[in-house]
Formats: structure tokens, C-alpha cells, sequence
């Protein structure tokens, strides 16, 4: 299919564009680079340098590339910057992804791939996570992501809109050889920050929040690699021939890992310590999230091919290893 690519340079966005294209499709990626990095996309992509939010763009490509599905990635989502800084996310990552769905529905493309997130359950009543716990979240990030979920439900019988939801934990890792990575600017992500002091690019690590109730008082978390996220999208096609289909899958391993564990792996991995210096928890952030993946892996046939830190860890070690400037290497 053609297959529009919100967000297609940013980090996930870009493994799915590859992971696309090595599955017979042919992406078109929209991206505003902001985030989003060109480097990160092969020279034969066709790309669209728009905002999601501009209709009259957006229906021309829409129309232009005979798009019959859209992925949607293009996403703020620093979890503390969105309690700092609340409307900046509610205007790209709910308005804005508004305006997406309503150019995608006046002009007939009704095939939509929505990226999601845990921290739309907020503090789980239980774990791991499953599909139908209760979603109260507990910062703007995760309560803009869930007011598109909500939107979509009310769509999906009034247009004919077949949707699927993919709700992320930690996504993580590089393309397995190496040629595309993790590259934020802030970087605020654990791995590629522990990986930054382990080479020297930064002084210390700061680990917010030594005293929640788990093993080692650190958050637990699910990561879940970059590209086994994107197999998973690409598996959901078949899924949406029919009309007003709503489908709500968690994407993680089912493994939860301590802040303290993957500074560990780290350091293994690359073969050099990391400087920890503990602060204080930060707002917003829940002391554990992991998965119950059963649902996408039964119908979707989803298995996740890097099951522990270490081997998540070990791929982004080889792209910031190649690449320690990132993409401006390249």
C-alpha cells in the first residue's frame, strides 16, 4: 500500500518508514523537522516537509500519493515538559491530530495507524497492564494521547474509519544494523543518556526518584525495541479492511526492568561505568508500567524478537558507537 508516515523522520517513525519499505510498501513520509532528522531517511523516500495540523496541506498529499493509510508518530512527548508546558501539547498532539484525521476523512482515507502510549493508564490499578484497565492519566502527555483514543472511537461508527491503537511502553534500541538510531534533541531517554556519560559526551547521569516502592526504589519500566514496535504496525493492515473497525493493542515485552538495571546493562555493554547522581522524583512519572502483550501477540502474530535490556541496549550501543555526533555523522 501507500502508506503516509506522520512523523516518519522522527525516532519510531523512521524505523517504520524502513521496516515499510522492506515489507513491500511504499512509505511517504510527512514531517515538519522539528524532532525529525533527514538523515535518518533513505534517499529514495518521498518526503513532505508539512505540519499535521494543516488541512489543505495534508489533503493534497493525501490525494497527491494516493495514500491509503496513514501511521501516525508525530507526537510531543517529554512527559515533564508537558506538565511545565501543558498547551504545547494539547494543540500538536490532540488539536492538531484532529485536523490530520478530518483532511484523511474529506478525502476518503479511512485506514489509520494512531501511535499511543502507556501513560495513558496513568498509576495501574494492577500489573502487568492489559488493554481494559482503567485509563486515568496522570500528566498532559498521556491525557493528549487519550483524547485522540476517545476521538477515534466516536469516528470509527460515524465515518467508517477502521483504526488501530497502539499503546507503546518504552520504546528503545537502534535498527539492528546499526544505520539509524536515537537521536532527541533534548535527549532525555535513559539508554542513550547512560551511553552519553558512559563515552565521556556528558559529566553525570540524574536519576529521578530512588524511594518508589520497587526492588531498588527506582521506576520499572517495560522497553520494548524500536523495531519490533514497528513490525507490529506494518502486521495491522490486514486487520482494517472492514469498516469501523477499533482495534487497542499494548505494545512491551512483559518484562519490567529498573532505572537502576538498565544503568547496569549500560555499562556492560559499552564496558565503562556511568556517574549517577539521585534526585528527587519528577511529577508525573508512576513508579511501575509493563505489559500484557497476549493480545497483540495472539492477533496480530506479534513475537517480540529482543526479549532482554542487554540485547536492546547492545543495538543502540552500535549506532551511537558509529555514530557519536549522531546524525550529523552521517
Amino acid at each position: 500500500m501507500n502508506v503516509l508516515v506522520v512523523g516518519g523522520a522522527g525516532y519510531i517513525g523512521s524505523h517504520c518508514v524502513r521496516q515499510l519499505a522492506a515489507a513491500g510498501h511504499r512509505p511517504v513520509v510527512l514531517d515538519n523537522f522539528v524532532y525529525g532528522h533527514r538523515a535518518a531517511l533513505a534517499p529514495n523516500v518521498t518526503v513532505h516537509d508539512a505540519n499535521l495540523g494543516d488541512e489543505v496541506a495534508v489533503k493534497h498529499i493525501l490525494v497527491a500519493e494516493k495514500i491509503e493509510a496513514v501511521m501516525h508518530f508525530a507526537a510531543f512527548c517529554y512527559v515533564g515538559e508537558s506538565v511545565t508546558d501543558p498547551i504545547k501539547y494539547y494543540l500538536n498532539n490532540s488539536a492538531a491530530t484532529l485536523h490530520l484525521l478530518n483532511a484523511m476523512l474529506a478525502v476518503g482515507v479511512k485506514k489509520f495507524i494512531f501511535s499511543s502510549t502507556c501513560a495513558t493508564f496513568g498509576v495501574p490499578a494492577t500489573l502487568p497492564i492489559h488493554e481494559n484497565l482503567p485509563q486515568v492519566p496522570i500528566n498532559p502527555y498521556g491525557q493528549t494521547k487519550l483524547d485522540i483514543e476517545i476521538a477515534l472511537k466516536a469516528l470509527a461508527p460515524a465515518t467508517g474509519l477502521s483504526f488501530a491503537v497502539f499503546r507503546y511502553f518504552n520504546a528503545a534500541g537502534a535498527s539492528e544494523d546499526g544505520s539509524i538510531g536515537e537521536d532527541h534533541h533534548p535527549e532525555t531517554h535513559l539508554i542513550p543518556v547512560a551511553i552519553d556519560v558512559a563515552t565521556g559526551k556528558r559529566p553525570h547521569l540524574e536519576l529521578y526518584g530512588t524511594d518508589y516502592p520497587t526492588p531498588d526504589g527506582t521506576c520499572l519500566r517495560d522497553y520494548v525495541h524500536v523495531d519490533d514496535l514497528s513490525r507490529a504496525h506494518i502486521a495491522a493492515f490486514d486487520t482494517l479492511s472492514a469498516p469501523g473497525t477499533q482495534l487497542f493493542y499494548n505494545l512491551g515485552t512483559g518484562k519490567p526492568t529498573s532505572n537502576r538495571e538498565v544503568i547496569r546493562a549500560v555499562e556492560k555493554i559499552v564496558g565503562r561505568p556511568v556517574k549517577v547522581i539521585d534526585q528527587p522524583r519528577r511529577p508525573g512519572d508512576p513508579p511501575a508500567l509493563y505489559a500484557d502483550s497476549a493480545k497483540a501477540q495472539r492477533e496480530l502474530n506479534w513475537k517480540v524478537k529482543f526479549g532482554d535490556i542487554e540485547s536492546i541496549v547492545a543495538t543502540a550501543w552500535k549506532w551511537h558507537s558509529a555514530h557519536p555526533r549522531g546524525y550529523a555523522d552521517r
